[in-house]
């Protein structure tokens, strides 16, 4: 496999303007094929812009950008067969239960046994139990779940996720990077989209700042930390974080952890009487 070959996505100088607001001004970045490349940047930075032009959705004044081998100015069609797309919100039906979805988009793509590439997903997505519920019954992380369940139906090689926790609670947030960090072990290319610094920090190999329609620093999670300065070395007590404090309370697994934090909670009280 040749270097470019390596690569699932390149992009090089794009621009994109709207009357006289430059959204971008001149992106480069490439993706290594299996890999989770976080695009990270506020609110207004140009994320969904350019994820819009890599799904053909969007054209570029400037600039070029290749997905999968493919140039998405001319050869739309087969960008469009190598990737899925996963906006801000889940795009369910409500009304149909949640292996109803699947069956849908499955004939829709007109795939052979429909049924059992649903139940497959399903059961991928540990989500079986509640195939049979309207997907309006589920929590956010679960809509989340079928929405990128619904997005992989067809094998698409790499998955576009823009901003995918957005207006999730926690638990729902840690169910979806979960879900992301499986899809890059068994092969799929991910491009990530967030404005969450924690998230690019648990999930993506790679992690370029959009900020004001330019790339400014893209690199490794390591690499990036060595642009600051040397950590002062400090030997201080290590306290919860309210991570800890939540998962712990509420079960790593949604399950109630409450009694088990009241009894220890006891004997902490006892110990220090």
């Amino acid at each position: 496999m040749t270097a470019q070959q390596a690569q699932a996505i390149q992009v090089r100088g794009l621009q994109k303007s709207y009357g006289k607001l430059e959204v971008l001004r001149g992106v480069d970045f490439e993706v290594a094929r299996g890999s989770i490349f976080a695009l990270l940047g506020s609110n207004g930075a140009g994320k969904t812009t350019v994820v819009r032009i890599l799904s053909t959705l969007l054209k570029a004044d400037a600039g070029t950008a290749g997905v999968n081998g493919f140039d998405v100015a001319t050869r739309a069609a087969d960008v469009r067969e190598s990737i899925s797309l996963t906006g801000q919100f889940a795009a369910v039906d409500e009304i149909l239960t949640g292996r109803e979805n699947l069956v849908l988009v499955a004939r829709l793509r007109h795939l052979k046994n429909p049924g059992k590439v649903a139940d497959d997903l399903l059961d991928r997505f540990s989500l079986t139990d509640a195939g049979a519920r309207r997907a309006s019954t589920y929590s956010g992380g679960m809509r989340r779940r079928l929405d990128i369940a619904m997005s992989l139906i067809g094998d698409p090689s790499i998955i576009f996720l823009d901003e995918p926790t957005t207006g999730l609670d926690p638990q729902a947030r840690i169910e979806v990077w979960q879900t992301v960090k499986e899809l890059a072990e068994q092969g799929t290319t991910v491009l990530l989209t967030t404005q969450y610094l924690d998230e690019a920090e648990h999930l993506a190999d790679r992690i370029a700042i959009l900020h004001q329609g330019r790339i400014i620093v893209n690199g490794t999670l390591d690499e990036l930390k060595q642009l600051l300065p040397p950590a002062k070395v400090e030997y201080v007590e290590k306290q919860p974080t309210l991570e800890d404090v939540f998962l712990t309370l509420v079960g790593a697994d949604g399950k109630d952890a409450t009694p088990a934090m009241t009894a220890a909670s006891a004997q902490t009280s006892k110990e220090r009487r």
